[in-house]
């Protein structure tokens, strides 16, 4: 019989007063009952609105059937035929704006759970299964992919499915891309990212780390010395920006991306780190994206006390809901309708304050949202000893000045047509690498449109 509650099943999470002082996942996700509940929240429509709402077009209904059934396995096995990272997906993914915004049940109340649904089951397989997935047998043709980030991941795994020899080259010294250098633990544990990294490599994918394709070897060389017929790039958008004002180069600025990388990657929070990391006592982080928060709760648990510092309103922050939730509950502040003009610093050059001026909102910008406008001689100092800039970032020119004939935009971004194909033959992009930064699924959508694009190609060979 369904369930015709107008709310979904909570998930369960930590204490906020204990969770802020450690690095353990926030959210303890569904129990089978919940799981079992929720799933009974699915009309099973018949034109699937859910599902258009999806970038790598997962069966929603479909699988959310087979849990209403306690069929787990089933259902993780189908969602599998389209997502390859689904225990990321069911953590990361903005699913109110995707798949969970065309939910019929939210017409009238909540929609019906599906990230949470999508985690449960990827957990429980991740917990259960045992076999690993069979390799396919070859079909003898070579692709190479740049960034084991999630548009990398995807493509490879896509095409390894099919029988494509895949490798995966990778400039860190870990594959996962923004999901381990990005992502805070508590938010993905890294566990989860190298369970889904193991699958792929059991499918017969190779990773190469330590590998900055560019530098150690060129396009150039993957194609004509290496037999690589198709090469994939999925590099991301790592290069971060920082404001023109004065004092940006002070002791004690950071971008978000050094600062999460040291704390994601190298684990810079814990005692025996070989990577350090200054413990700010006040933090002010410059931005109002999930980055900014990621940023701001990474802080926080340094024992910090952390403003958030946004030019615009509360209703205007690009962050997910639950994302911006979390960080108030953890003791986040929010400095919102102010933006820096100058960063301060004592006479060793170490940040001292932060001056900022006070913001009104006017009339909408290309994008629709209000235009903030500063209030003259509103100017006031923040006094802290940290600033971190969570300001966005644009894609590493390193893999264009070293491929000739790869045509990019005036941001710097990869140039493709609708199957990702650049202006290069062969080689195809996605991702953070040609849209700028933007989400994990998004990216995934890239990845798997430009296996389908290879395949088409070798196929034809």
């Amino acid at each position: 019989m369904p369930n015709m509650s107008l709310k979904k099943n909570p998930m369960p999470a930590q204490d906020p007063n204990v969770r802020n002082k450690n690095y353990e996942e926030v959210t303890l996700g569904y129990t089978e009952e919940m799981a079992l509940d929720e799933a009974l929240r699915c009309l099973n429509c018949k034109n699937k609105p859910c599902v258009a709402g999806c970038p790598v077009m997962i069966h929603i209904p479909e699988f959310i059937a087979e849990v209403a059934k306690g069929n787990f396995e089933e259902a993780y096995q189908i969602i599998a035929q389209t997502s390859s990272l689904p225990a990321v997906c069911g953590r990361v993914c903005p699913q109110e704006s995707q798949c969970e915004k065309y939910c019929v049940r939210g017409i009238k109340g909540e929609p019906v759970g599906i990230g949470r649904l999508e985690r449960f089951v990827a957990d429980w397989h991740n917990n259960n299964a045992c076999d690993a997935p069979p390799k396919p047998a070859s079909n003898g043709h070579k692709v190479a992919v740049i960034g084991s980030g999630p548009a990398g991941l995807t493509c490879a795994g896509d095409l390894a499915k099919k029988g494509y020899d895949v490798t995966v080259f990778e400039a860190l010294h870990l594959a996962g891309g923004v999901l381990v250098y990005g992502i805070p633990e508590f938010r993905l544990p890294k566990a989860i990212v190298q369970k889904e990294v193991d699958g792929l490599k059991a499918l017969g994918v190779t990773v190469a780390t330590d590998t900055v394709v560019g530098r150690t070897i060129s396009i150039d060389e993957l194609m004509e010395e290496e037999g690589f017929e198709a090469v994939f790039i999925g590099s991301g958008a790592g290069l971060p920006m920082f404001m023109s004002i004065p004092g940006i180069n002070y002791k004690g600025v950071f971008s978000a991306n050094e600062f999460l990388t040291r704390i994601n990657l190298m684990k810079a929070y814990l005692p025996d780190s070989d990577t350090p990391i200054i413990h700010p006592k006040k933090v002010a982080v410059v931005g109002g994206g999930n980055v900014a928060m990621d940023a701001a709760r990474c802080s926080k648990r340094l024992g910090a006390e952390v403003h958030i510092v946004y030019r615009r309103g509360m209703e205007e922050l690009p962050a997910r809901h639950e994302e911006v939730e979390h960080a108030e509950e953890e003791g986040v502040i929010f400095n919102t309708l102010n933006n820096p003009v100058e960063i301060l610093a004592d006479e060793d050059d170490n940040v001292r304050a932060i001056r900022c001026i006070k913001m009104e909102l006017g009339e909408p910008d290309a994008s629709g949202r209000r235009s903030p406008v500063e209030v003259p001689g509103s100017e006031f100092d923040m006094e802290v000893d940290c600033v971190i800039m969570a300001l966005g970032t644009s894609p590493n020119p390193l893999i264009k000045s070293t491929t000739e004939g790869l045509e990019v935009n005036r941001k710097g971004c990869i140039v493709v047509n609708e199957e990702g194909l650049t202006s290069r033959s062969g080689v195809y992009a996605g991702g953070d690498a040609v849209t700028g930064a933007a989400t994990v699924i998004l990216a995934m959508g890239a990845g798997k449109t430009a296996a389908k694009a290879i395949d088409e190609q070798l196929s034809k060979a």
